[in-house]
């Protein structure tokens, strides 16, 4: 706040001098009282003594001229000699470049005297001093005054050194304002193209974009600048999407400025523009990974769809996103843009799912995207989802298992991956939702191959000093014992016998199930009973161990459990896990081996076209969103637009799908019945979401 101090400083010194006569300020009404100073006066001897250290000054060097005419300063303060070695001094610092004293001097003699004859020049200096020392608000406040008073030599440097400073200061505004003026009144083209550079520098980094319409707003055509903010207006419509703004400015740039230089790039963006509305009503876009890394997933998802399409006259626009939401992005655009197709399906996963939504919703192509994804539907009306989520499984899971089995505690066996923990929270408040609890949750990681611990620490045996019927066994077997080894013998002895505390009906595992094959058994070896749902077999447990009390849990799973079969046709989870995953129950989005009737048939057709290749979830989920689209569109005696389509897809409400049969939500999410699955001893078969598991 420097600044405001010497502004306020210069004010009170003219007022001073222009009320010389009236009372003095310490005396007006409610003026703050001030210190008695000295009265600048002409002094012949100063006069005469300051003439005679210039004629010295001038053999000596420019530093140490500056130390004598301060020493002469302090000789004859409160003179008009004095205030003229001061200014020569400031005048002496500012040409050395010793910025921080120039200003201190200058400083110094506008707040004794604001009229000394030669302040406009120490106010310019005192302002490019602040310049250069990066006091870009102060710089700007002492130079604005200046701008209708400097001599015309002067004027393109004050002018710049303006533009400096506002831009420092981020007065952007201004900074935009001074650079048109400089433009308009530009005497030289050179001069102008110089005032455009600076224009257009400020228009890409630091003007808003409402301040840059409101400024374009108020030019005339015939500015210079109106072109280049018109057509940098253009650019933002164009990235924004914002078409109709996009087209309105590059007609009103081609009508007022058809020689300008932007000309030929404003008619190729004002014709891609006009071809978004241009559609090829039987032409729909795929987005999928089919290079890189995922490319086996964006097969899979074309083999479904090039199997629904079959026969069929629409024409297929494959855009290769490699996974990437750039790509991805960029793949809508040229859809749009360059091959004028009515929808699209894909992509696969989140992020590139999220950018490909984006730019669909914005240019208004109905896009059916296979993420798991739940919230992708909420960037706008345009997008759908048609995927099975993490949610629609534990949804499944939980209400079978509370509403058909009557379970009310669960565990959790979990994976520390983001698939596991979000299984497992999504898990966790479904079972809150239903009323239930989770009596026990245990993690491991995405690489761990024993699961011991995690099985003991689930039945409390692994922290066997917090059980109370633990400590009591010790010390009774050991209360008599003297001898080290018959000790340690009685402490083993009350282990073994310690018994698990299952106190969970169910344990849901999320993972896959080549990991599932190995937890299973781990969980056997500390007494949790998984293998069994027949009551004669419990009533021979019971017989066995002369327990009357065996509690059997139920393994829960989403559809990572669904596996491969051997080349024995067994299911690879069943060969890894053996009985002790029997009776498990999880949940998927396709099942190849259902009695479903549209299943089937998408089998049996996927099997004659691809032979040895078994269907996977992402092959029916290609099928049956490459199906909606052909139905939606070979209904039509007419080629429909694309409002038109996503009104269609909105409408879906009894699709018959290979996956089940499929409604759209409000929210456009794609709702459909799961596929129920169970592990008995011929392998694993379908059951309904209203069956119980039998025996239990």
């Amino acid at each position: 706040m420097k600044h405001t101090r010497v502004a306020a400083a210069a004010l009170a010194a003219l007022l001073a001098a222009a009320c010389a006569s009236q009372a003095p300020m310490s005396d007006l009404p409610g003026a703050p009282p001030r210190k008695p100073s000295a009265e600048i006066r002409r002094d012949p001897n100063a006069d005469q003594a300051l003439a005679q250290v210039e004629a010295t000054a001038r053999s000596q060097p420019k530093s140490k001229q500056v130390e004598i005419y301060l020493n002469f300063r302090k000789a004859y303060p409160a003179t008009t000699a004095g205030e003229e070695a001061l200014y020569r001094a400031g005048v002496l610092s500012f040409e050395l470049g010793d910025y921080v004293n120039a200003r201190k001097q200058f400083n110094e003699l506008l707040f004794e005297n604001p009229l000394f004859p030669q302040a406009q020049d120490a106010r310019l200096k005192l302002g490019l001093s602040a310049l250069e020392l990066k006091s870009y608000r102060d710089a700007y406040q002492t130079l604005l005054p200046l701008r209708d008073r400097v001599p015309p030599g002067q004027k393109a440097q004050l002018e710049d050194a303006l533009r400096r400073a506002a831009e420092g200061a981020r007065l952007y505004d201004q900074a935009m304002k001074m650079a048109l003026q400089k433009a308009e009144q530009a005497s030289s083209p050179e001069e102008r193209n110089a005032a455009l550079a600076q224009i257009a520098d400020l228009v890409d980094a630091q003007v808003g974009v409402e301040e840059v319409a409101r400024v374009q707003a108020d030019l005339s055509p015939s500015h210079p600048a109106w072109p280049l903010l018109t057509f940098k207006l253009a650019r933002v419509y164009q990235h924004t999407r914002d078409i109709p703004k996009l087209k309105s400015t590059l007609q009103s740039l081609l009508s007022s400025a058809p020689g300008s230089p932007y000309t030929a790039e404003a008619q190729e963006m004002l014709a891609r523009a006009d071809r978004v509305g241009q559609v090829r009503g039987r032409t729909v876009g795929v987005l999928l990974p089919l290079t890189g890394k995922y490319k086996a997933f964006g097969e899979a998802v074309m083999r479904g769809i090039r199997l629904a399409l079959k026969g069929s006259d629409l024409e297929l626009v494959v855009k290769d996103t490699q996974g990437d939401g750039t790509r991805a992005a960029s793949a809508v655009e040229e859809l749009v843009f360059n091959d004028g197709a009515v929808a699209a399906i894909g992509p696969l996963f989140i992020e590139d799912s999220k950018r490909a939504a984006l730019v669909a919703q914005d240019l208004g192509l109905p896009l059916l995207t296979l993420t798991r994804s739940e919230d992708v539907t909420d960037i706008g009306p345009f997008v759908f989802r048609n995927m099975l989520t993490y949610s629609a499984q534990t949804k499944g899971l939980v209400d079978w298992a509370t509403k058909v089995m009557g379970y009310k505690s669960f565990a959790v066996l979990y994976p520390n991956t983001p698939y596991g923990v979000e299984m497992t929270n999504d898990f966790w408040e479904q079972v809150i939702a239903q009323g239930g609890a989770v009596r026990g949750a245990e993690s491991y990681t995405a690489d761990q191959t024993t699961f011991t611990n995690q099985a003991r620490q689930l039945v409390c045996r692994y922290y066997r000093e917090d059980r109370r019927d633990y400590f009591e066994d010790v010390q009774e077997a050991t209360k008599d014992v003297k001898d080290s080894y018959r000790r340690r013998k009685a402490v083993e002895k009350a282990k073994s016998k310690l018994d698990p505390i299952v106190d969970f009906e169910a344990l849901f595992i999320p993972d896959e199930w080549q990991r599932v094959g190995l937890v299973a058994p781990a969980l056997a070896v500390e007494d949790i009973i998984t293998n069994t749902c027949d009551p004669k077999e419990i009533e021979n447990l019971k017989k066995t161990t002369g327990k009357k009390d065996i509690r059997t849990v139920t393994l829960l799973g989403g559809n990572g459990w669904n596996s491969p079969k051997n080349a024995d046709g067994i299911p690879q989870l069943v060969e890894r896990g053996g009985k002790f995953v029997l009776c498990s129950v999880f949940v998927d989005g396709f099942y190849a081996d259902s009695n479903r009737e549209a299943t089937r048939r998408f089998v049996r057709l996927y099997g004659e076209a691809y032979k040895e290749i078994a269907p996977t979830l992402l092959d029916a989920v290609g099928y049956d969103s490459a199906r909606m689209l052909r139905q939606l569109l070979d209904k039509q005696t007419v080629a429909l637009d694309r409002a038109a389509v996503r009104d269609g897809l909105a409408g879906i409400k009894d699709f018959e799908g290979v996956t089940g049969k499929t409604r759209f939500n409000e929210r456009r999410e794609a709702e459909k019945p799961l596929f129920f699955l169970t592990i008995d001893p011929k392998g694993i078969r379908e059951i309904q979401p209203t069956d119980r598991i039998s025996g239990s």
